[in-house]
């Protein structure tokens, strides 16, 4: 076990050229952490934010890229149990997954089943986590309920396609091409609108027979607002967990009132160790069998070595990804 690492950071912000390897000190676990030999972490659209200088790490939290990370158990910290080194665990960060060793919080941890490669597991903790929470918890998506996906083939979209269809939903996703709406089918969705030639709201007003989704999941925000307010059916839950076009739009909320509608929203990186904890203790035991059977799967669109960053970066920001970009800091995934 080296006493350094690779690890990525940004020279100042700005496109993918800012993002630079370097080597510094390996953490070292405290207590109830444990120390990571990284295998592979998914790079998510916080990351670019963060690239760009518009998302910076919670107080405390290191300057390393990365919220995601799978890999194995290489040393335990003070007071952890229920784990031994070499176990194959994923889980989130707040910030270091980008680095070939990483501290994670026991209580975040998730077993990787057997059957998931290392790649595929890196693509998981970041995506399920706000999935489960944004989806199945604060919406309370129920079986038999229409959940509608905004950006259906981005990392968030594919892991909510696949976990609505594989616990009894109706899905319908938009998408801005129509490749992008094959792929989301392909995953499961059981219907995708290519917003670049449909409207999606007279469309999915249509095919959910005029009363419209129960539940949207949304990270576009600003023109879209309005517009999911004004389709989601009676009783239906909006859920808001990012705003690429804007936080700022003129609302009449009336409608929303009328529907008895419900609008959450929610982040997940600045949040505390323990509410963490709950949300994979829940996806150790409703999401893992799921990955485990292969039922759910995460889609990995393309790997990239850890020294190629920028090339990661940049196909995030190409915007033609479909599922998880992820780094690899091993080779055998």
């Amino acid at each position: 076990m080296t006493d350094t690492t690779r690890a990525v950071i940004a020279e100042g912000a700005g496109g993918p050229e800012v993002l630079r390897v370097v080597e510094t000190a390996r953490p070292d676990p405290g207590p109830g952490q444990l120390l990571i030999e990284v295998h592979a972490a998914g790079v998510n659209r916080p990351d670019v934010m963060q690239r760009q200088g518009n998302y910076p790490p919670p107080p405390g939290a290191s300057d390393v890229f990365g919220l995601e990370l799978a890999g194995v158990v290489a040393a335990l910290g003070p007071d952890v149990t229920g784990f031994e080194i070499g176990d194959r665990v994923m889980g989130l960060v707040h910030s270091g997954a980008y680095a070939d060793w990483a501290v994670l919080d026991a209580p975040i941890a998730i077993p990787v089943p057997e059957g998931l490669s290392m790649a595929e597991a890196g693509a998981v903790p970041e995506t399920f986590f706000t999935v489960w929470s944004n989806v199945f918890e604060r919406a309370a998506l129920q079986p038999g309920e229409t959940l509608l996906i905004h950006g259906g083939t981005s990392g968030i979209g594919t892991t909510a396609i696949q976990l609505a269809r594989a616990l009894g939903s109706t899905v319908i996703v938009t998408a801005g091409s129509d490749a992008k709406c094959e792929a989301a089918l392909k995953l499961g969705a059981d219907h995708a609108i290519n917003y670049r030639t449909q409207d999606f709201v007279e469309v999915a007003r249509e095919l959910t027979g005029g009363t419209g989704p129960d539940v949207i999941l949304d990270m576009i925000g600003g023109p879209y607002m309005q517009r999911n307010i004004d389709l989601l059916a009676p009783d239906g839950r909006i859920s808001q967990i990012a705003f690429q076009q804007g936080s700022k739009a003129e609302v009449d909320f009336l409608p929303l009132l009328m529907k008895r509608g419900t609008l959450t929203a929610s982040t997940l990186r600045a949040r505390p160790v323990e509410m963490k904890a709950k949300l994979a203790r829940a996806l150790t035991e409703h999401v893992v069998p799921l990955l485990a059977s292969g039922k759910v799967r995460p889609p990995v669109d393309s790997t990239f070595p850890l020294e190629d960053v920028a090339s990661a970066h940049a196909r995030m920001d190409g915007g033609e990804h479909v599922g998880k970009i992820v780094l690899l800091m091993k080779s055998e995934t």
